[in-house]
């Protein structure tokens, strides 16, 4: 059960339902987004159903969701999200180009890689500070001095970041650089750092897990939400089949499943998906003609020197090319890109 608050309802309103709902043996989890403040109930319904919460001040209604997922429900919020990240907003209205290097290495890079990703037309800047690698000896990233570049890159372009965040120690500092967090892969259901983000007041975008059923990759994003933290953004990167010629299986199913079932924005990462710079065109512009709110790309001025994810990597050139495909592909659906 969710009990939404009118747009003008008070802080103290907010706690006069909170109270009544541990009165009656509940917990109350309070999420406050751009128009309106959700507070999601957990216990016993019936007991719940005795509240007049209709009668309280500052209450606009009473939803009962059959679905293990509440917050992030359609049927808690049946006109689709729109997150904003710095400057740039994701949503249904339009399809968001977002861009940039896997991994941070240099300087020199990251900017390359991020004014290739600004003359793309790209409104978010992805790259990554740390790494989180299947083998120990691979390069694991440049930490905090990422960050930094990352914040240099942002001031030249003017482009928002977003990079993962891989401990909740380490959430407070991301957030202190990053205009978004990403909850990556591997960790989608790392609960404790669901929880975490979940506190912060900034977007996080969640990635799909390797293995992850679509109820499950819901769920990881319910945890954040009943944190209190309704600005999220659903990625999907492909799951992992016996389809052994591609890295992983994109699902573009998937991804519309998500869209029915969900408020919020969902977009698509071939880069990783397919692992092949050959690929990664194809199912970009599949993406969005799937109905998409948004694709993530890998771009390097030098694939083949790349210290994380080369053979997927495309070149500023590479980026230009298939940008202008993407919104040839928006415009014939009627989508302009973001």
């Amino acid at each position: 059960m969710v009990v939404v608050m009118k747009t003008d309802a008070t802080d103290a309103d907010v706690e006069r339902v909170a109270e009544k709902v541990r009165e009656a043996g509940g917990e109350a989890f309070v999420s406050r987004g751009r128009v309106h403040t959700i507070i999601g109930l957990v216990g016993d319904t019936a007991r719940f159903e005795a509240i007049p919460f209709l009668q309280l001040p500052g209450v606009e209604r009473v939803i009962r969701i059959g679905k293990p997922y509440k917050m992030v429900a359609r049927d808690l919020h049946p006109q689709p999200s729109t997150v904003k990240v710095g400057t740039a907003e994701v949503g249904r209205g339009s399809v968001t180009l977002i861009a940039g290097p896997c991994a941070v290495e240099t300087e020199e890079q990251a900017l390359a890689s991020a004014r290739a990703a600004k003359e793309s037309g790209a409104t978010i800047l992805r790259g990554g500070a740390y790494k989180p690698r299947t083998s120990p000896y691979s390069f694991q990233g440049l930490g905090e001095r990422g960050l930094e570049i990352l914040a240099m890159c942002r001031a030249e372009t003017g482009l928002p970041v977003v990079t993962e965040v891989l401990e909740t120690r380490d959430v407070e500092l991301v957030a202190e650089w990053a205009d978004a967090l990403q909850i990556g892969t591997r960790n989608m259901q790392n609960f404790a750092l669901l929880k975490e983000v979940g506190q912060v007041r900034k977007p996080v975008l969640l990635k799909r897990g390797l293995a992850a059923t679509v109820e499950e990759w819901l769920m990881a994003a319910e945890y954040i939400a009943q944190r209190g933290n309704s600005e999220i953004i659903l990625c999907e990167r492909g799951i992992r089949t016996f389809e052994p010629s591609t890295r992983n299986t994109l699902d573009l199913a998937g991804m519309a499943v998500a869209q029915q079932e969900t408020h919020l924005p969902v977009i698509v990462d071939p880069s990783h998906a397919t692992g092949k710079r050959a690929l990664v065109g194809p199912m970009a512009r599949a993406a969005v003609a799937a109905g998409a709110d948004g694709v993530m790309l890998d771009v390097h001025p030098n694939p083949e020197e790349a210290l994380c994810d080369g053979p997927q990597a495309l070149t500023p050139a590479d980026l230009l090319g298939l940008a202008a495909d993407l919104r040839a592909v928006a415009g014939a659906l009627g989508r302009p890109m973001a």
